[in-house]
């Protein structure tokens, strides 16, 4: 049987963990086997910028930095499942990839 593996990325670990649980609960529903949500190493992106706008006076630095977290989840590939799994509200910084393999 096919399978779709669920790709989750965004910078709220909180928004992420609760469409894991839609996930979960669909696959619930509907009886399909489910495997994760598997965690994957977050990325760090950091940006180091100087705190004087004009380059005088001592160099101070701001350090700013956004983190990534990422969700796996594999799900067997059910019609019924998968037309469920496209209606779940996202929240704008989350992304979504939904991949069918065999």
């Amino acid at each position: 049987m096919q399978q779709a593996r669920v790709r989750l990325a965004g910078t709220s670990p909180n928004d992420l963990d609760t469409i894991c649980d839609d996930v979960r609960e669909i696959a619930d529903k509907t009886g399909v086997s489910l495997s994760g949500p598997v965690p994957l190493p977050t990325k760090t992106l950091g940006v180091p910028c100087r705190k004087s706008p004009d380059g005088e006076g001592t160099a101070t630095w701001e350090h700013w930095e956004m983190r990534v977290h990422k969700r796996l989840i594999d799900i067997d590939a059910d019609e019924r499942a998968l037309r469920q799994l496209m209606r779940i509200q996202v929240p704008n910084d989350v992304s979504i990839e939904i991949v069918l393999e065999d």
